[in-house]
């Protein structure tokens, strides 16, 4: 930021201005968030590209069925056997079930029903078990665009009608797993929200060790969160932008994070320009124009980063990219407007009991991060050497990583009604109705792509054929095993083989299970492709801020070798700690993407402050005043991040919980040892040479001592 703009924000006056400005536009936008439930979208399908055919059997089913419709089923199970009792009260159930808003035309399918449908010729699915323990009735949903969300009353009044006495009653299906999704996110977001603040507070208590400093930028993380989801809510309103439970968590948190790592730096230096300027307000600006540049370069970093997310297929993880961006985006302004005004306006008093006097020594200088400096100093490349071989063994950890993806039951770390349900069904032999493959063909080879894909093992008898018209029909079948495990993927690619090995058929295989494997492919494309493009739009960041080629190429090199360790050690952690089945196909994308895109942050704070040092005292002298004045801040923003991003890990799915526990542990070894021990021990080593080819690759470059303590002349504003 230009020093004559860093001054007049804040002015004796334009901080007052600055102020009601933001309070106004805290209030607009903050009345928009509340409302961006009702435009979250978290139907599934949804997410998955136009080009994988599961959408494409969607599409060409628009007209025949409905993309709002929910499968749903009871299931009823008794140990001893179901008796003839039992039935009869499935069959008064179901018809209660019938006239609940929302079930379609198709109306409510018993077992009892199903007998006299196959006695009469018709082709429906065993919804009895053969050993008679399992039985299960099955209905459909249509509840509009936003059934979805809307899901959460009739399955509410289905649990209570559903009760027969020794008969254990679970709901699944796309209903019964919508239910348990929505029910488990319920009012968990405030919840999360107090945690995260909680654990902040904590440690912003801890780190300034003031009972009142911590309240600023508390309050200013609050106000980018509020401002954030107002333009978020404007964006799924109008731009179409996707925005569902799981993007609105990480928003918040990845708000919070970043913005308390940003008010850490910004704290941090306005603290030692108390020291040599009278005049706060002074003070503020030669601290916004010393610190910002490092601020907005990392704020732009984990933001382009975030962005280049958009690319890809997965129209889930393409939409989380500008959502996450928003809020990065929001926090840096807040954090640079709000925050400044904030602490000019509350005065030096606001850091009691230890208020920066002016002309008092800097204590970070003498400090521990000073002393470990010096230490690595003594043998720099062993230290560095050394650091490095123990990184490389952690990473070793990645060859226990699974991301093969996970099934509906290790997905969640609770056991829900719907996956009791779809347990009982799979266990006890019967096809879930619900989970079925949808085959479409040319009518002329109906008949031959049915044939072919009644082989098929795993899949339950085909359902009679539906035309859709213009020379094209459809039929279904039911698959034997959870809808996204390996076990269903394998019975989707023999069914497409089967299908597609039908010459002038033009067939095409969709449905559940078909949606989940599309839905792995695509995550597998998009880690090909974004994480490459991650790193060259972070290494020209680099380039550009640093102006020397060796220190990015260095620092990148470090980067990827803190996510695989961080990767490694967090994959034995999911194996022989939590005992995880794996990880979601997308995980490493999503941990790659977070851990590189905010570790930057810490190259950034600290090399930015080296360059300004090296301009004085070269860079050896630089890396170590570097060390010492940015350490602490750096540590307690590792602190921060690695705390609010461990909160996911209070949430009932295990790819928040993998992600939390991978970014935490990630930021935490990239701010205790790689940025702080083995950057340091590397600039220490190297020395000039890490600028080559800019002009201070001229050897330590140093002044004389009397020009190292003049100041440039700082307009403040009136």
């Amino acid at each position: 930021m230009h020093r004559q703009i860093a001054g007049k924000l804040t002015g004796r006056v334009t901080k007052w201005i600055v102020l009601v400005a933001v309070i106004i536009l805290t209030g607009a936008l903050g009345s928009l968030g509340g409302k961006l439930g009702d435009v979250k979208d978290n139907e599934q399908s949804s997410w998955v590209p136009a080009s994988a055919e599961s959408t494409r059997v969607s599409n060409q089913l628009a007209d025949a069925v409905s993309p709002n419709d929910i499968p749903t089923f009871v299931a009823y199970h008794r140990s001893s056997g179901l008796t003839e009792g039992d039935f009869a009260a499935m069959d008064e159930q179901a018809a209660e079930i019938a006239k609940l808003d929302g079930i379609t035309d198709a109306g409510v399918l018993t077992p009892n029903a199903a007998t006299d449908l196959r006695a009469q010729g018709a082709n429906v699915p065993e919804l009895v078990s053969a050993d008679g323990e399992v039985a299960y009735v099955y209905f459909t949903f249509n509840l509009g665009k936003e059934g979805w969300n809307k899901i959460a009353t009739p399955i509410e009044k289905i649990h209570e009608l559903s009760a027969i006495d020794g008969v254990d009653v679970y709901v699944g299906g796309f209903g019964g797993q919508a239910y348990d999704f929505t029910k488990s996110f319920d009012g968990s977001h405030v919840t999360l929200l107090l945690i995260t603040f909680g654990v902040v507070v904590l440690i912003l208590l801890f780190t300034y060790r003031s009972p009142v400093l911590w309240i600023l930028p508390i309050l200013c993380a609050a106000v980018a969160n509020f401002m954030a989801t107002g333009v978020v809510y404007l964006l799924a309103k109008y731009a179409n932008l996707t925005v569902n439970d799981q993007s609105q968590y990480i928003l918040s948190i990845l708000v919070i994070g970043a913005g308390t790592d940003y008010a850490l730096l910004l704290v941090a230096r306005y603290r030692e320009e108390l020291r040599r300027h009278e005049d706060r307000h002074e003070a503020m600006a030669f601290a916004l124009h010393r610190a910002t540049p490092a601020i907005l370069a990392s704020a732009a970093t984990v933001v382009i980063g975030l962005m280049c997310l958009s690319f890809a297929d997965l129209n889930s993880t393409a939409s989380l990219g500008p959502v996450l961006a928003v809020g990065v985006a929001v926090t840096f302004l807040v954090m640079v407007t709000l925050l400044p005004a904030l602490l000019v306006i509350c005065g030096r008093w606001v850091f009691w009991p230890v208020r920066p006097a002016f002309g008092t020594a800097e204590p970070t200088q003498s400090g521990l991060w000073a002393r470990v400096g010096k230490r690595i100093a003594v043998r720099p490349r062993v230290i560095w050497v050394g650091t490095t071989i123990v990184l490389l063994v952690a990473c070793l950890g990645m060859f226990k990583l699974d991301s093969s993806g996970l099934s509906t039951e290790d997905s969640f770390t609770e056991k829900f009604d719907s996956i009791i349900a779809q347990e009982l069904l799979a266990g006890h032999g019967l096809a879930d109705n619900s989970n079925t493959v949808q085959v479409v063909a040319n009518d002329d080879q109906l008949d031959a792509v049915e044939q072919a894909v009644a082989g098929v093992d795993g899949l339950g008898g085909t359902t009679d054929p539906t035309s859709l018209g213009g020379g094209r029909s459809y039929f279904e079948a039911p698959i034997k095993a959870d809808i996204s495990s390996q076990n269903a993927f394998t019975i989707v690619e023999a069914t497409r083989t089967a299908a597609h090995s039908v010459e002038g058929a033009a067939a095409l295989v969709g449905g559940g299970s078909a949606f989940y494997l599309d839905t792995k492919t695509a995550s597998i494309h998009d880690n090909l492709l974004i994480i490459p493009l991650v790193l060259l739009v972070v290494l020209t960041i680099l380039i550009l801020l640093l102006r020397a080629l060796t220190a990015p190429l260095i620092l990148m090199a470090t980067v990827v070798l803190s996510f695989g360790a961080a990767l490694g050690l967090s994959s034995l952690l999911f194996t022989y700690v939590f005992d995880f089945a794996g990880t979601d196909a997308s995980f490493p994308l999503f941990a790659f993407v977070f851990l590189v895109a905010l570790g930057i942050d810490y190259n950034i704070f600290l090399m930015t402050r080296v360059r300004e040092e090296t301009l004085t005292r070269g860079t050896r002298a630089g890396s170590l005043v570097a060390l010492g004045s940015t350490g602490g801040v750096i540590t307690s923003a590792g602190l921060v991040l690695a705390a609010t991003f461990l909160v996911l890990a209070t949430l009932p799915f295990v790819f928040l919980v993998e992600l939390g526990v991978a970014v935490a542990l990630g930021v935490l070894l990239d701010t205790m040892i790689v940025r702080s021990v083995l950057v340091t021990a590397l600039n220490l080593d190297l020395g000039s040479r890490i600028w080559w080819p800019s002009k201070l690759d001229r050897g330590d470059h140093a002044v004389a001592p009397e020009s190292a303590g003049k100041e440039e002349r700082v307009s403040v504003g009136s």
